[in-house]
């Protein structure tokens, strides 16, 4: 599983040149694409096509000549195979065969816009932290819709992914996300590269503020939840009751994740209430 550019022919790593030199055969996502890239290096290889409309039946070609010895590299027509690509069904079928997949790390555009999103880690055991990788949302405007409503709790960041004809539907049904900020990545790599953090509730008069921001590949990185201000002292008794009885039973994390999924108040906050609590505790000991 060999990773290649997403733009920027430069950005091929020294193995993967390596790689697609000594195998047999290269299977990829689209022939012509992959026959202009390997002739940019001066490659020339023999071709297997294997795209999602014939992953099935182009894994028993690929793991046929494996048997017989051969070595075959797989490649999409940009950054890593089977990140919102195929070639997730030849691994499965690779392997269960009792063959070796070997994976190339390289290019990719989640890494890349997320190094120049300026998200922080955060340093609390209790906080969201990380991001979620979710790919392209559904086509469909009532279920991208939906799709975006459940996002919207979710704390973590959360990587997108969109084609340049759906944009503008996508940023509309982003923009009901409000302040909450979004780094968009355009044509990553590529000479017209442009990346821009705003609200989400700016992104449709962003992109129609030049008719060029509309064309390119997407990449979207929605930043976390802001933190919820809600102080310890406006907790309600009712929750301090439960939060108390569950520490008198339970690890002071699972008791404050079990509070905050009865409750859906901020685990910070709680967090915050079960240390003092703890701490009152020990006092009185």
């Amino acid at each position: 599983m060999v990773a290649t550019p997403i733009g920027n022919l430069a950005d091929i790593t020294l193995r993967a040149l390596a790689v697609l030199q000594r195998v047999d055969a290269v299977a990829c996502e689209d022939t012509r694409h992959t026959a202009g890239m390997l002739t940019q290096y001066g490659l020339h290889k023999p071709l297997l096509p294997l795209h999602q409309h014939n992953e099935a039946e182009a894994s028993q070609t690929v793991l046929a000549r494996l048997q017989m010895g051969e070595r075959v590299a797989y490649v999409s027509d940009a950054g890593t195979p089977a990140i919102s690509d195929p070639g997730a069904r030849l691994v499965r079928t690779v392997r269960e065969a009792g063959c070796r997949v070997v994976p190339l790390p390289g290019a990719s555009s989640v890494t890349t816009l997320l190094s120049a999103a300026g998200i922080e880690p955060v340093h609390n055991e209790l906080a969201a932290t990380g991001f979620a990788f979710v790919g392209f949302l559904p086509t469909k405007t009532k279920e991208r819709e939906r799709a975006v409503q459940a996002l919207a709790t979710e704390s973590r960041s959360l990587v997108i992914l969109e084609a340049p004809h759906r944009i503008q539907d996508m940023a509309l049904s982003l923009s009901i996300l409000g302040s909450r900020p979004v780094s968009v990545g355009r044509e990553l790599t590529k000479q017209f590269e442009e990346i821009a953090t705003l609200p989400c509730a700016d992104f449709p008069a962003w992109l129609a503020a030049s008719p060029q921001r509309s064309k390119g590949e997407f990449a979207l990185v929605l930043h976390p939840l802001a933190p919820t201000t809600v102080n310890e002292g406006d907790l309600p008794a009712s929750t301090l009751h439960t939060l108390h009885l569950l520490l008198a039973e339970l690890p002071l994390k699972t008791a404050v994740r079990l509070t905050t999924d009865i409750t859906q108040l901020p685990k910070n906050v709680l967090y915050e209430a079960a240390l003092a609590w703890k701490a009152a505790q020990d006092t009185d000991d």
